[in-house]
């Protein structure tokens, strides 16, 4: 056999300090962008349109629903131990179904007449009243379009604890995916001599903006 196929592998030298920060920061840096994209592109679209508000208008939609509450579930509605008691299970579960909303342990406002409920939600808003003596439910719903919709997710109204979180997440990511960009940018700075100062015109031209042209 000829030498050449006795020979080993050579084995590969261990990456350097830099080499191996280099490669931590780009899987870091690329991780966290691509858990960032279509988040930061919607909360950036929304951005423009709350910005816009004024010239992004829609006419409102109102549904009104009038229906009775069943016989048996208004021997529910006795006076509850506090003023802000939400409805009984079976009567929220009664009028989630009929009226394909979400009712669910929502504080209620009780009075001696009627039981008041407000539900609002992103891009809209609704609430519905039950009149202890006679059972009558009124449900009004008014719905402001779909981009009043993402403009409430994008401030996070009326969107609930799991939304929060996810924006809480979100931002996590955010400043991640920001954190290892500006290092990857000192690190490779030395071959790109533009870099700092377009840092630094990222960062004096808003300083500017709210120096002359903010009022306070």
């Amino acid at each position: 056999m000829r030498a050449s196929e006795h020979r080993q592998p050579r084995p590969r030298p261990a990456p350097s300090g830099r080499a191996y920060w280099l490669k931590t920061l780009h899987q870091w840096h690329w991780i966290s962008s691509a858990v960032c994209l279509v988040a930061m592109l919607g909360f950036a679209i929304t951005g423009i349109t709350l910005n816009h508000a004024a010239q992004v208008s829609a006419e409102p939609a109102v549904h009104t629903r009038k229906i009775t509450l069943p016989a048996p579930l208004r021997q529910a509605l006795v006076a509850p131990s506090t003023d802000n008691a939400p409805l009984p299970a079976d009567v929220a579960a009664w009028l989630g179904k009929t009226l394909a909303t979400d009712v669910g342990d929502r504080a209620a406002e009780w009075s001696d007449e009627e039981i008041y409920v407000s539900l609002p939600r992103p891009g809209g808003d609704a609430w519905l009243s039950i009149d202890r003596t006679n059972g009558a439910v009124e449900y009004e719903r008014t719905d402001r379009g779909w981009v009043s919709y993402f403009n409430d997710l994008h401030k996070g109204r009326n969107t609930g604890t799991a939304w929060t979180w996810f924006i809480d997440l979100f931002a996590v990511a955010c400043v991640v995916f920001a954190g290892t960009g500006l290092v990857l940018l000192q690190l490779h700075s030395r071959h790109r001599p533009g870099t700092w100062p377009v840092v630094a015109l990222g960062l004096v031209l808003p300083a500017l903006l709210l120096v002359f042209f903010i009022h306070r």
